[in-house]
């Protein structure tokens, strides 16, 4: 469903240090340099996958999702999506995708979403019993309510991301793009909209491909990952594989039926923090088990906890330390 190609994407922009001197001599001699946003990479996604699209600020994945939406034409490399090339902006090919930015809105801010569920209707040519089947479709999966009729303007940020989706998905896209879209919502919500997205996924077999920086929303709806950092593509494969590969540890908490001073902790693993009646303990996976019975055997534990090194910690320690290290 999408076949991307050594694709690359460079800027020229101008450079000047600050100061009123420096602009003066920027204004008769400019200095340029090239910003490498996309820098060769390539990867292909089939019908139905939901992919995780991920890599820190400024790794070049909202440029990625651009060129795929054809929103930004590349320097070199060849996209298609849905067999169609995005830089043309074909009216099929328009109406088979549909993209969701996390930060903006296509919602008119004045007017009611209805209203605005009813321009993308005209827009893609939606029939009229599509569009009242697709619209209770839409309502009931996403609990919409009687949103649709209030002001835009006078809904919460997430009740605002749940009528984005609506309107980007009444045309019935192929193929997704999702940019941070629980970004700033609370739990409850982060956690609804990513049922929706698992159930519309199941429900039309759209291709999703999904960028944000909660590895919660990563974990949930994705098995396999694509990873970019500095334009470049780091990994594509599994989720699980990550994991595997970059959590070689455990996380030992423990709290103490009395104060236990940090030094007599050190032998037993790498101290993450200590304050006399807690601490928590960073292990190798490997001997974890028997490093649990000593710390019970040894010292004075009230409580134990043992958990998987968190999923933003791993991604983010791949993303520092690169490929290579994987």
């Amino acid at each position: 469903m999408i076949e991307v190609r050594d694709l690359v994407k460079h800027y020229n922009v101008a450079k000047r240090e600050g100061g009123f001197g420096n602009s003066v001599r920027a204004f008769f001699r400019r200095q340029r340099e090239t910003v490498k946003a996309v820098d060769g990479i390539g990867f292909s996604i089939g019908p139905g996958e939901i992919v995780g699209f991920l890599g820190p600020n400024g790794a070049g994945k909202t440029t990625t999702l651009k060129m795929l939406a054809g929103l930004l034409y590349p320097t070199s490399g060849s996209i298609r999506v849905a067999g169609f090339l995005p830089q043309e902006r074909k009216r099929a090919f328009l109406g088979t995708i549909a993209m969701v930015l996390g930060q903006k809105q296509q919602l008119i801010w004045d007017l009611p979403p209805a209203d605005t569920f009813l321009l993308n209707k005209e827009i893609y040519g939606v029939s009229d019993a599509d569009y009242r089947e697709r619209l209770a479709e839409l309502t009931a999966m996403l609990d919409l309510g009687d949103l649709v009729n209030r002001q835009a303007r006078k809904l919460s940020l997430g009740e605002r991301m749940k009528c984005e989706l609506a309107a980007a998905l009444i045309h019935r896209p192929k193929v997704l793009f999702l940019d941070e879209p629980t970004i700033g919502l609370d739990v409850n919500m982060q956690q609804a909209l990513r049922d929706f997205i698992a159930g519309y996924n199941r429900r039309t077999g759209a291709t999703i491909l999904l960028t944000s920086h909660y590895m919660a929303d990563v974990s949930a709806l994705c098995k396999r990952v694509i990873v970019i950092n500095q334009g470049r593509l780091l990994f594509d494969g599994d989720l699980a594989a990550i994991l595997q590969k970059m959590a070689i540890e455990k996380s030992v908490k423990l709290h103490f039926s009395e104060a236990v001073p940090r030094e007599r902790l050190e032998p037993y693993g790498k101290v993450a923090s200590a304050d006399g009646l807690a601490a928590e303990l960073h292990v190798p996976r490997a001997v974890v088990a028997g490093l649990a019975q000593r710390v019970l055997a040894e010292l004075p534990v009230a409580d134990i906890a043992i958990e998987d090194t968190p999923i933003e910690t791993v991604i983010g320690r791949f993303m520092t330390t690169g490929a290579a290290s994987a």
